[in-house]
């Protein structure tokens, strides 16, 4: 099984369209969304619609803290957050809204668990951040491969043979051995709003058969993305985000 890791979508629909189209020219058989499909970005019905659509192909989908916002859960956000939320609610169909709240926080298979934030504790969309909180989310997931999103950053942690996380830097388009004899937690990049100085697309290919990862970065059209934002009235701050990639 061949599959895209695809995480904080955040509206971006030229983001998500390149890379799903990238995703397919390498083979990918199934996509799992790792939460916040949208939020930020000028195209929360349309993602929506996507990956409804792509859910009924075999996909997968969990729920993120900026789905839950814009359903008018609370929790903390900044200003920016804040307003993009309350207008993505305002967009939304009473179908696309119902799709997002009937979003699952977490879910496990045989080898994999999904979730955007922590899997000890998904409901509170803590960051994983360092070895310390993988290994927290790890040992919860029980699974070979935890897959998260919600630090829009890309990172690989190991399990090393104490049984401890360590952290790697991934370099895009290298393909990494994941055995499952050991854990491993899996961050896949933000699609949407990549914030590492780098504006162009960010998910990953896993290869569970061949059990390896590749990290990827996908340039698109992040200039026209921008300038929907802005056409929307959504505060600048998301338009200037995804021009420069911060």
């Amino acid at each position: 099984m061949v599959l895209a890791l695809l995480a904080d979508i955040h509206a971006n629909l030229e983001a998500l369209q390149t890379c799903l189209a990238h995703a397919r020219e390498r083979g990918v058989e199934r996509c799992a969304f790792l939460g916040d499909l949208v939020g930020y970005g000028a195209d929360p019905g349309a993602v929506v619609d996507l990956v409804a659509a792509e859910l009924a192909r075999g996909a997968v989908a969990v729920k993120g803290n900026h789905d839950a916002a814009a359903l008018g859960e609370k929790g903390y956000l900044n200003e920016s957050a804040k307003a993009a939320a309350a207008w993505t609610g305002r967009m939304l169909t009473s179908a696309q809204r119902g799709f997002l709240d009937a979003l699952p926080l977490i879910v496990r298979d045989d080898k994999v668990c999904y979730v955007h934030a922590t899997a000890n504790a998904p409901e509170r969309w803590d960051y994983v951040d360092s070895p310390a909180s993988a290994e927290k989310s790890v040992r919860e997931a029980a699974r070979p491969y935890t897959f998260s999103g919600h630090v829009h950053n890309q990172a690989l942690f190991a399990q090393d043979p104490r049984g401890r996380m360590i952290a790697f830097d991934p370099q895009p388009g290298v393909a990494i051995p994941v055995r499952a004899h050991r854990q491993w937690l899996a961050l896949a990049g933000s699609v949407g709003q990549p914030r590492d100085g780098n504006p162009s697309a960010a998910y990953a290919i896993v290869d569970l058969d061949q059990a390896t990862i590749t990290f990827h970065r996908v340039p698109y059209d992040n200039l026209a993305a921008a300038e929907k934002v802005r056409a929307a009235g959504l505060p600048e701050v998301l338009a200037y985000r995804l021009e420069r990639g911060v």
